[in-house]
């Protein structure tokens, strides 16, 4: 019994666990964040849901990171310098499932096109979808009226 209690808690662990702490991508893999790479074209056969967490590894003065909207990320529109990250080690986890992108600000690396990181992030999978709505109760029906001398209802 307490064998199976321990397996069930194992697989339980095995499958909820992945989708509850999410994973670590590092942006660029060992390239890192950096001029002269397609981030389009690294992103395309990655799978990025809610828990999972972008890192940016890059020299730190050399970029930076900004979260920026889809009218920003196609004009590269610079956001204020304040809202960028800066530390050349750059965690983001993704929060809410849609459309992110991210640009470096620095110099014209995303005018010219290599500094862009666009991505579709999904739901967390092995979330609980909404419960779908009760249906409502069923129409009464005529009344049931029993003979107790027969035994039967009519």
């Amino acid at each position: 019994m307490a064998s199976t209690k321990a397996f069930i808690i194992i697989a339980m662990a095995t499958v909820f666990l992945p989708s509850i702490l999410g994973k670590e991508f590092i942006v660029g893999d060992s390239t890192g964040w950096t001029t002269n790479f397609d981030y389009q074209a690294w992103a395309q056969d990655k799978h990025f849901q809610v828990g999972d967490k972008l890192v940016f590894n890059y020299k730190k003065g050399a970029h930076n990171v900004f979260e920026v909207n889809g009218t920003a990320f196609q004009q590269c529109s610079i956001p204020p310098a304040n809202e960028a990250l800066t530390t050349g080690n750059d965690v983001i986890t993704l929060a809410t499932p849609g459309n992110k992108w991210y640009i470096c600000g620095v110099a014209k690396h995303c005018a010219l096109g290599n500094m862009k990181l666009p991505i579709t992030v999904q739901p967390q999978l092995g979330s609980l979808s909404p419960l779908p709505s009760p249906s409502p109760a069923p129409a009464p029906s005529a009344p049931v009226y029993c003979s107790r001398k027969y035994k039967h209802c009519l």
